[in-house]
């Protein structure tokens, strides 16, 4: 009965929906585009063999799975690859990494029709879902057509679990619907069979944000821009921020600049239909800024580098010496502290990051990891690191040692994975 009644407020809620995609388009006309996938009208695909299907709902997702993708790609040429998402800046960096080597659509609304549309078109043999991306619906279609379902790299927060456990019986039946769960760690795997989860559909992997394979084109693009930006100056990264996090950053830039004039500030806002706030943001705050985008280089007087493009985000944290990861000095739960870590870069997060918890806490018992209260003492711990050099070296070894340590998820998840593809659907 929730599931219908789930279903009826969907419906009722369906042209609200429609209309703020469009709005939204105002800022990033992509998502106008294409909109009637949402709604199950999804192209037929190329190749007539069933395909593995990857729903990844943003960037973030599809950067997490992309390790997986590119070894299954190696491992099974003769498997096409679908990938979802539910972002055009999921879509980009699907485009990004995989060219033309994967296809790609956007995953419809939870809407039984729709998502029953779209399986019908597709015809996948099996799904993996990235993270935590549940919908009943979703998961109902899947199992009615016989098509087994994995939800990989499953992370659950305290957070999260008080949302689900609100509708029991709703969060009980969708679970039971997944073919497996494949968790991060115990903590994760504990809240889900709080919920409801049959443990015999459980395991605990780790994370395969873990087994991030290191691009050499990052080290070179590093290269270049330091070339540019200038080879001895110290150079802050500030990635994945969000609204009010920027100008927190900015109103506490000055004192840290009068003891370092030749620091150099990147900042990468999270969402690029952001892009133009933040530039204006940069601009009234009276530090010189200079913006990717416009192909101008960075002047030794520059104070702030923008990066307004899409894509770079490992190759500007390659190019920096300390890195502050976004999204958790307000109460968006941070974003994976784990990329500047991978390549040896001592980090800076605020208090809210119980979307990566368990990985934080890791990196600061580790001595990898700053955990601040406030702008002010992201300035500080940064001040602190660029008077003591040595401290953030070893700090950035400590990240790299504690990444590999972990390294291990994404063969065990590869052996979750095999049984979906020997799994035959009923089309």
């Amino acid at each position: 009965m929730s599931r219908y009644i789930y279903t009826l407020v969907l419906h009722l809620l369906l042209p609200s929906i429609l209309i703020r995609l469009w709005l939204r388009g105002r800022q990033a006309p992509a998502y106008r585009q294409r909109w009637t996938e949402r709604l199950g009208f999804t192209p037929p695909l190329a190749s007539s063999t069933a395909p593995l299907w990857v729903h990844a709902v943003s960037v973030g997702e599809v950067q997490a799975v992309a390790t997986l993708i590119h070894r299954f790609l190696q491992h099974h040429p003769e498997i096409p690859v679908l990938i979802t998402t539910m972002t055009p800046t999921g879509a980009d960096r699907v485009k990004q990494l995989f060219g033309e080597q994967v296809a790609h659509r956007y995953c419809p609304y939870d809407l039984p029709w729709a998502m029953s549309r779209f399986l019908d078109i597709t015809q996948p043999r099996g799904c993996v879902i990235v993270e935590t991306e549940l919908w009943p619906n979703f998961l109902r279609q899947c199992q009615r057509k016989q098509i087994p379902t994995l939800l990989a790299n499953a992370r659950l927060s305290e957070r999260s679990a008080r949302g689900y456990a609100r509708f029991p019986s709703l969060t009980r039946d969708m679970l039971n619907r997944l073919s497996r769960v494949a968790v991060q760690d115990h903590t994760d795997g504990e809240r889900f069979k709080a919920l409801g989860l049959d443990p015999s559909r459980l395991n605990v992997i780790g994370s395969i944000k873990f087994d991030v394979e290191i691009n050499p084109q990052w080290a070179k693009d590093a290269r270049q821009l330091r070339q540019h930006w200038g080879a001895a100056r110290p150079v802050f990264l500030a990635a994945s921020t969000h609204d009010d996090e920027e100008s927190q950053l900015l109103a506490n830039l000055p004192e840290l600049l009068s003891a370092y004039p030749d620091l150099l500030i990147v900042l990468v806002p999270r969402h690029p239909e952001r892009f133009d706030t933040v530039a204006q943001l940069c601009q009234s705050s009276g530090l010189t800024c200079t913006r990717r985008s416009q192909n101008t280089l960075a002047s030794p007087d520059t104070q702030i580098y923008l990066a307004d493009t899409m894509g770079e985000l490992m190759s500007f944290c390659s190019a920096a010496d300390i890195v502050f990861v976004g999204g958790s000095l307000i109460e968006r739960g941070g974003h994976n502290p784990l990329e500047p870590a991978l390549l040896g870069k001592p980090v800076i997060t605020g208090l809210h990051t119980f979307n990566f918890a368990a990985i934080t806490q890791g990196l600061a018992s580790a001595g990898a990891l700053s955990q601040v209260k406030n702008a002010k003492d992201v300035m500080s711990q940064l001040q602190f690191w660029l008077s003591n050099p040595d401290s953030a070296t070893c700090a950035g070894q400590a990240a790299q040692d504690y990444v590999a340590s972990h390294a291990g998820a994404l063969s065990r998840l590869e052996a979750e994975l095999e049984p979906l593809l020997k799994t035959t659907t009923n089309q």
